[in-house]
């Protein structure tokens, strides 16, 4: 499997208050609607799969919101691309495909939000690496 194209179709961030201690976080993944996608400039044996997704994070309680939507484009093999759509007919997702989107969109959508997190200079919601002084033993 490749990825062949990814694109927000939305992109939110709202401050609801101005401060809250300690803001509970949680993020959320939503697939909405897989299906196949016909391409007339790539010419491959492979089919493309279209997943059309949105991601959250929220801080609680009601402080902050971030949202995206978008679209993956996946090349898959046939048989793979003929599972993944069967399943989908009943909401679910063979276990390697659902891992391969879900990483996609984290690691994409991840990155986004924590720039506009940071550009509203709010907690981020996944902490960053940080150098630290080494504590001395004397």
């Amino acid at each position: 499997m490749n990825i062949v194209g990814f694109n927000f179709t939305k992109i939110s961030i709202e401050k609801l208050k101005d401060k809250v201690e300690n803001p509970r976080i949680k993020t959320d993944i939503k697939i909405l609607e897989i299906k196949q996608s016909k391409s007339g400039l790539l010419k491959t044996k492979e089919e493309i799969i279209e997943a059309e997704f949105s991601y959250g994070v929220e801080y609680e309680p009601g402080y902050v919101n971030v949202g995206f939507t978008g679209r993956v484009f996946l090349s898959v093999e046939p048989k793979i691309a003929k599972e993944v759509l069967k399943q989908w007919k009943n909401k679910e997702m063979p276990e390697d495909f659902r891992f391969l989107l879900f990483n996609i969109i984290l690691r994409k959508s991840t990155v986004k939000a924590l720039d506009l997190e940071d550009e509203l200079n709010l907690q981020l919601h996944l902490p960053l690496p940080s150098l630290k002084k080494a504590k001395d033993d004397n």
